[in-house]
């Protein structure tokens, strides 16, 4: 496993970012979701829960707590995933 002095560091984070700046763009843009206030708001906290679990665990500063925050942003990967299904 490789060490990282930061969570900022991690390629699985900078994704995470990534992925969360596109779906606030998303939800912004479309009209379709954009009109949906409960969709759309669902939608931006799954998707910003997925960076901030990644931040989260990494600061607990023990691997058991990381994989167990890295569990908590795969839900809320799923949870993106769902939505996008509607």
């Amino acid at each position: 496993m490789a060490k990282y002095s930061s969570f900022e560091e991690m390629e699985v984070y900078q994704k995470a970012l990534e992925f969360g700046v596109k779906v606030y763009k998303l939800t912004l843009t479309n009209q379709q979701i954009s009109k949906d206030f409960g969709l759309k708001d669902q939608l931006q906290r799954a998707a910003l829960s997925i960076s901030n679990n990644i931040a989260e665990g990494f600061e607990r500063e023990t691997k058991k707590e990381l994989i167990r925050f890295l569990y908590f942003s795969k839900g809320s990967a799923g949870e993106c995933r769902n939505m996008f299904n509607f």
